[in-house]
């Protein structure tokens, strides 16, 4: 099995929602697929279909969570150093055409969400970036076209 790269952050982030699903809206779920069954004929109750579609994504996602977790490479940005991007550098690059400048950390497929910056490793701007230090021109080619990109900045925080 591979391991999967997480940050200290993201690892704790994944353990707290897995412990969330267990202990809260699993039973939670449970009670509602109950109390629906109280209810009778189980055919034409939609409290209860959508109790236990909630309960079979719950119960998915605990599955998904515990193979994540399992199989985590947890890595402390902290620990790292250097100017060269890897796996959990803040990196500050720029629109060499449109000079917009944007910081993103590099993170685990499971943890990113690029509206709060972080980036995960398997996009094509992370994987333009990875090997590369600051004041690297790097070119990123995606879905809209080419983009390229200055590394301003590269950090372990």
């Amino acid at each position: 099995m591979d391991q999967v790269p997480v940050t200290k952050i993201g690892y704790e982030r994944l353990s707290a929602e897995l412990h969330d699903l267990k202990s809260v809206q699993r039973p939670e779920v449970i009670q509602s697929i109950a109390t629906a069954r109280e209810h009778g004929d189980l055919k034409e109750n939609a409290e209860y279909h959508a109790a236990k579609e909630q309960q079979s994504f719950i119960e998915g996602r605990i599955l998904e969570l515990e193979s994540v977790i399992g199989r985590a490479q947890v890595i402390d940005p902290k620990d790292l150093n250097g100017d060269v991007v890897k796996f959990g550098a803040t990196v500050t690059i720029v629109d060499e055409e449109t000079d917009d400048e944007q910081s993103y950390q590099i993170v685990g497929d499971y943890e990113s969400d690029t509206e709060s910056g972080k980036l995960s490793i398997s996009a094509p701007v992370a994987r333009a970036l990875i090997g590369k230090s600051e004041g690297d021109s790097v070119v990123v080619k995606t879905p809209k076209g080419q983009t390229d990109y200055e590394i301003l900045k590269v950090e372990y925080k």
